[in-house]
């Protein structure tokens, strides 16, 4: 992962996987901004995979909030994971 500091790599290790893992993710409604999260993260999950998503707005509608619930296998998938969205120009912050 490029941009990582010490303490999300730290965190990331005390994970055991494999563990049913909640992403929030941040973006502007419309632009197909979900099906965007959910293929990115498919990429990287095996197929059989179930994603469990929920969706809140804000409270002004400018942003839509996504919880994505899936099973992380490895250390380096959730690393490869974050860094895809971080690349996405529709991801204004994951969590």
């Amino acid at each position: 992962m490029a941009q990582t500091t010490e303490a999300e790599d730290s965190a990331l290790t005390l994970l055991e996987y494999p563990n049913r893992f909640p992403l929030k993710v941040f973006g502007k409604p419309g632009d197909e901004f979900e099906s965007i999260v959910l293929d990115l993260i498919r990429a990287r999950c095996p197929e059989a995979e179930h994603i469990e998503v929920t969706r809140r707005p804000s409270r002004s509608g400018k942003y839509l909030a996504l919880t994505m619930t899936f099973t992380v296998y490895t250390q380096q998938q959730l690393e490869q994971i974050y860094q895809d969205l971080y690349d996405c120009k529709q991801v204004v912050m994951s969590l």
